[in-house]
């Protein structure tokens, strides 16, 4: 399935019946009255968020949304049917913003969630809403009120707990491979991975998700390569592991394009905990891998790991290093438990 992240749509509720204008009209009814119903209401427009899921790829081949209409009123004091609900299911994680991109109108977090968007317009009244003492046979009615109408952008960004970043070809592909059981693209050469992937990770019982986005290059906030749009991906990751490329020469500059290029994006990314890691090492020798580990420590002042996909080394440590990240981050989402119970004196039971 191809991956699509970002789609424009057209959504309209539905309008509302018009109401009647009706009188009675039977044989031995001298006088009969008025009797003309309501109309129905229009449906509503509800975007609902779900996990089975995984991209937007249906909304390029349609573009437009309209719920149901109402039904016009009719005599007898019929009231004409409300219009279906138009129900639109979105991945878990699909930002609704405006057309302008500026405001975000809705986030669509969690499984199941649900958001009506537009409301339907409300039903005409009859002309039996009129009938009074000094107006016995009004032969007017409302008609129902027009539909609400919007142009708005879904941009998708992926639930994960743990984004790899990096420049292309630094071997995230590989590492998302090595211990998740995601299969995505490989290859030897730059920009092997053009969208997205993302992985489940498991250390014992507990399992966490990790995303694989495009390589970054200098002046991606700018457009360059494939640009900075697919690091809104990661923007609700707990943490970043960041690698590096060992066998290039100059370390400490990969490392510190990637980190300007966070920053210039925004999101809070470049406040996110972030693991450095010196990939690859594989391919180095002893007198090779130091020099670069130094220079790699020196660059971003943390503590730098040693991995490789291809031998596994230092993979089971980070997996268990990411691990108990995650899981304190999901433990500090949930907060203090807060003790409520009371007696009648006051005291805390």
């Amino acid at each position: 399935m191809k991956f699509l992240d970002q789609a424009k749509i057209f959504l309209a509720s539905g309008a509302g019946g018009n109401g009647c204008v009706g009188f009675r009209r039977e044989k031995f009814l001298e006088f009969g009255g008025p009797d003309g119903g309501d109309g129905g209401n229009g449906g509503d427009v509800i975007f609902e968020a779900a996990r089975n899921l995984n991209t937007l790829i249906d909304f390029r081949y349609r573009q437009h949304f309209k719920a149901e209409r109402g039904v016009d009123g009719s005599g007898r004091q019929c009231a004409g049917r409300n219009g279906k609900d138009l129900i639109i299911k979105v991945p878990v994680g699909t930002e609704i913003m405006s057309e302008d991109r500026e405001s975000v109108l809705a986030d669509l977090s969690e499984d199941g969630q649900r958001l009506v968007l537009l409301k339907g317009g409300n039903g005409g009244f009859g002309n039996t809403h009129f009938k009074g003492p000094s107006n016995q046979a009004p032969d007017y009615a409302k008609p129902g009120q027009p539909p609400q109408e919007l142009w708005v952008w879904l941009r998708l960004k992926l639930i994960a707990d743990v984004g790899l970043v990096g420049l292309p070809n630094a071997g995230k592909s590989t590492f998302l491979s090595v211990v998740t059981r995601a299969r995505p693209k490989i290859g030897d050469y730059p920009f092997t991975t053009l969208h997205p992937n993302l992985g489940v990770a498991s250390v014992g019982e507990f399992e966490f998700i990790i995303a694989d986005i495009p390589g970054l290059i200098e002046g991606a906030h700018e457009g360059v390569g494939l640009g900075d749009r697919f690091l809104g991906h990661i923007e609700r990751c707990a943490a970043l592991l960041h690698l590096v490329d060992g066998t290039q020469e100059d370390v400490a500059t990969a490392y510190k394009v990637v980190r300007r290029e966070l920053k210039a994006y925004g999101g809070g990314l470049a406040r996110k905990k972030e693991i450095v890691a010196l990939n690859k090492c594989d391919a180095l020798d002893e007198g090779t891998r130091k020099k670069r580990f130094d220079a790699l420590t020196k660059a971003s002042r943390k503590t730098v790991h040693i991995l490789s996909g291809v031998s596994g080394e230092g993979r089971d440590e980070m997996i268990a290093i990411l691990a108990r990240l995650v899981q304190a981050s999901r433990e500090a989402e949930k907060g203090p438990v807060i003790d409520n119970t009371w007696n009648k004196d006051g005291q805390g039971m």
